[in-house]
């Protein structure tokens, strides 16, 4: 599997960005999908992941009420729509694929993921 991410920015804070990670592959429906960001200085941190049918939706809390994962499994992509953006948001933002079933908590723990794609930049002035 092959993660391409995109969309990264510079916003100002209260703007919006859509993040978008195309995956290639043929099972791309079969999997969790996760993203993850990571500020210089800090260690990688969940964002928000979503299951294989788009059913089931996690968020950290952190993003919730303000950001939005979604996919679309005909294009092998998952989006992150992230409004209301906040300085602290600022990060290098990963996206992930998770060939695990479990809890919700797996979801949010980078070791459980398979593949990464490159990382996009978020960049949020205040």
């Amino acid at each position: 599997v092959q993660l391409q991410a995109c969309g990264g920015g510079l916003v100002q804070a209260g703007g919006s960005l859509r993040l978008s990670c195309a995956a290639s592959g043929r099972t791309f429906s079969s999997y969790t999908m996760g993203w993850f960001r990571q500020a210089p200085g800090k260690e990688r941190e969940f964002v928000a992941a979503i299951s294989w049918s788009g059913g089931g939706t996690y968020y950290a809390d952190s993003v919730k009420g303000r950001f939005a994962i979604s996919r679309d499994n005909a294009k092998n992509t998952v989006y992150l729509q992230m409004n209301s953006l906040k300085p602290e948001d600022a990060a290098v933002y990963y996206c992930a694929s998770c060939h695990r079933r479990g809890s919700s908590y797996v979801y949010t723990v980078p070791q459980n993921y398979d593949y990464w794609g490159q990382g996009t930049q978020v960049t949020v002035s205040s």
